[in-house]
């Protein structure tokens, strides 16, 4: 072959490695683009249909745990099942007033929470072993106070005196209750300081609590007095 045949055959061979690449065609591109939208689609399906941690269940509410209201079999009327039961302990007792105990308490530990019985008094044919009912009231070493009736106005009179001539007990001093039989001052005073530690007296039975009140002088007194 002649130089001048190898010499243009040199040149074209320079000519053609020195070109730029060809240009993608467009159909190209459209191509790749559906391709990464449909790698992102994938993704995002397989994202939402992951699994997830159930969420954990409500804690039970009082509505929930709330039990049949019918007592069961063997507990005493007007007892609560709750956790405790409210009685009234009053009369010669150290302590009077409301204690709160456990279910099923008897009426020996209501007797003990409330300072257990005064020196020189006994509880006479009290139950000491009866079960306590929630909201009852235990005299102790006293007659039970009679129930009080509806009041629309002033209490009645005591039979055998009058509203006029009756002391109250909630509003006498104690110069005025020193005038009652059987009263000194020292008993007085005493029924000023019981009106004013645990409030009004609300019946007249409620006078037997005073230490030195006993049976025999609260029925000298009872027709005298009036709350």
């Amino acid at each position: 072959m002649s130089q001048e045949r190898l010499q243009t055959l040199a040149d074209r061979l320079r000519t053609s490695t020195s070109t730029p690449a060809a240009t993608p065609r467009p159909n190209v591109r459209i191509l790749v683009l559906v391709g990464v939208v449909a790698c992102l689609a994938a993704a995002g399906y397989l994202w939402a249909a992951r699994p997830r941690p159930a969420p954990a269940p409500a804690p039970a509410t009082n509505a929930t745990l709330a039990t049949d209201p019918t007592p069961a079999a063997g507990t005493p009327v007007g007892s609560t099942t709750g956790t405790s039961v409210v009685v009234h302990v009053l009369g010669k007792v150290k302590h009077p007033g409301v204690i709160t105990l456990p279910p099923g308490s008897r009426v020996a530990e209501a007797i003990k929470a409330a300072g257990g019985v005064r020196p020189g008094n006994d509880t006479g044919t009290l139950n000491l072993a009866r079960k306590i009912v929630d909201g009852e009231q235990i005299p102790v070493g006293i007659r039970p106070p009679s129930p009080t009736p509806p009041s629309s106005g002033a209490p009645p009179p005591t039979p055998g005196t009058s509203a006029s001539t009756a002391l109250d007990l909630n509003a006498a001093t104690a110069e005025q209750l020193d005038q009652l039989p059987g009263v000194g001052p020292v008993l007085a005073q005493r029924i000023v300081d019981y009106r004013t530690q645990h409030g009004a007296f609300r019946s007249v039975d409620q006078l037997q609590e005073v230490n030195g009140i006993g049976a025999r002088r609260f029925a000298d007194l009872k027709a005298k007095v009036h709350v």
